[in-house]
């Protein structure tokens, strides 16, 4: 049924658990998946920056490459120890969302699976939800893992 699924991950524990059951699910397809890291530019303020501060730009863009990269590689090891053939993309979008929905629809894929870390009341107001953009903007079909 599914041939090609899309998982954005940030490496947090909710996205791993994600990753854990799209290559379950891939494995039961026999589908391949697409590992994202979508990272936002730098700006002179960052609400969700991972990391500590920054004297550049060009050091924020190096530690968000390298911290998109280490995510990516744990994921992608956990595709290969299942047997799951994954690619891996790191992107640079200030709408991560946007950078999802737009691959995901590029690379012909037929599922999305990502996971929803659960705000709700003014923490999910404020913080808003990439999960809830996604649902809302994608055609691509959505699995929300919780």
């Amino acid at each position: 049924m599914f041939k090609k699924i899309l998982v954005p991950t940030d490496g947090s524990d909710f996205a791993n658990r994600a990753v854990d059951a799209a290559i379950q699910l891939a494995g039961e397809h026999q589908a391949s998946l697409v590992l994202v890291n979508v990272q936002m530019p730098f700006t002179l303020v960052a609400a969700e920056v991972p990391v500590g501060f920054f004297s550049s730009a060009e050091n924020y863009d190096a530690e968000m490459a390298k911290r998109a990269e280490q995510v990516l590689a744990e994921a992608k090891r956990k595709a290969d120890a299942a047997g799951v053939t994954a690619t891996t993309s790191g992107l640079l979008n200030e709408h991560p969302w946007a950078a999802i929905v737009e691959t995901a629809e590029a690379g012909n894929c037929d599922l999305i699976v990502m996971a929803s870390h659960g705000y709700r009341g003014l923490k999910g107001l404020v913080l808003g939800s990439q999960t809830q953009k996604v649902l809302t903007h994608s055609s691509v079909p959505v699995l929300v893992y919780r």
